[in-house]
């Protein structure tokens, strides 16, 4: 059963600018460290930048959530499945409210152009 959907934009020139100007402030507050690897190494880092952060909120959708009630961005990431899909992982704290709200399962697709990144969540529960 569906327990919460979400979805987010980031436009990519955007992000540009924040990087740009706040650098590993920025991002060492909202990424984890293997995204930051991931996105560093990537010709265009905004673009894949923009694509997490577009992961994060629309988790913090799909869960009812918004900024700054309960969880924090650099405690939501994306990292790579087996066959190279998007998946979500969650620290410890975010884990204790996925559980907490009976998900038993997440879902993450993302896309992306030059100037805008797209995320989209599922989160599922027990039928």
């Amino acid at each position: 059963m569906i327990a919460g959907i979400g979805i987010d934009m980031v436009e990519v020139p955007r992000m540009q600018k924040i990087l740009q100007r706040w650098g590993d402030r920025f991002t060492v507050r909202v990424y984890t460290p293997e995204e930051i690897a991931y996105c560093q190494g990537k010709a265009m880092p905004a673009i894949h930048y923009a694509a997490r952060f577009a992961a994060k909120e629309a988790v913090l959708k799909a869960l009812g959530l918004g900024l700054g009630m309960g969880l924090d961005l650099r405690e939501v990431g994306v990292a790579r499945g087996d066959v190279g899909n998007p998946r979500l992982t969650f620290s410890e704290r975010g884990l204790r409210m996925v559980w907490e709200r009976a998900i038993c399962r997440t879902h993450l697709s993302l896309t992306h152009t030059r100037e805008s990144a797209l995320a989209m969540v599922i989160l599922e529960t027990q039928a």
